[in-house]
Parts: C-alpha cells; sequence; structure tokens
C-alpha cells in the first residue's frame, strides 16, 4: 500500500466536496431558461472535477487496498459539511455534527482495528 496514493484519494475527496457545492450553489440559482440549470460554468466545472476524479481515483485504487479506498471516501462527507457552512453559508446542525463525528470514529476504528 502507498501512503502517496492514499493521500491523493483524500485529495479527491476533496476535490468531490468542491464539485458538490459548485451544484448546490448552482440550484439554488434562478435560470433564465431549463437548460441553463444544466449548462452553466458551475455545473460544466463540477462535472469536469467529478470525471477528473474518477479517472485519478481508478488509477489510484491500482495502488491503494480496496477496503482503504472506501474508507477514505466517507471523508467526502467532512469536507461538505466545511464546504457547505463556509461557502454556502449553511448553518451546522448538531444532527450534522453527530453524523459527521461517528463518520469518523467509525475512520479511526477501522483503521486502527480497535473498539
Amino acid at each position: 500500500m502507498n501512503e502517496l496514493f492514499m493521500l491523493l484519494m483524500v485529495g479527491m475527496t476533496l476535490f468531490t466536496a468542491i464539485s458538490q457545492v459548485l451544484l448546490k450553489q448552482s440550484a439554488n440559482r434562478e435560470h433564465k431558461a431549463l437548460i441553463f440549470e444544466y449548462l452553466n460554468w458551475r455545473v460544466i466545472m463540477a462535472y469536469g472535477i467529478f470525471v477528473i476524479v474518477l479517472l485519478v481515483n481508478t488509477y489510484a485504487y491500482t495502488r491503494v487496498e480496496m477496503k482503504y479506498g472506501a474508507i477514505l471516501d466517507s471523508f467526502s462527507y467532512v469536507f461538505v459539511l466545511v464546504f457547505s457552512h463556509w461557502i454556502l453559508k449553511e448553518k451546522i446542525t448538531k444532527g450534522k455534527i453527530i453524523g459527521n463525528a461517528l463518520i469518523v470514529i467509525g475512520i479511526i476504528i477501522y483503521v486502527t482495528g480497535s473498539i
């Protein structure tokens, strides 16, 4: 297992979160016509990022065990929470904190192998 590729996968979850925020920004805006809900720079950039993430993660999975890849992908929920608050000014509710804490605790338990 290569730690560099694991870090690369964590970086890709960061980009996944950015693309999800871009899609949310686009969904929150009024558009002149239905077609512009799908053809605007935020949506096009978000899907472009998704394609790049797909390609990079596909390559990274050749160097990282599948069981670790799935865990690393879980970080996207944490990143989305942070970016949604920071960029979209969404409230961080008690439920979101509990949910993200459970994700992080699950990651720690899985990685350390202790319960």
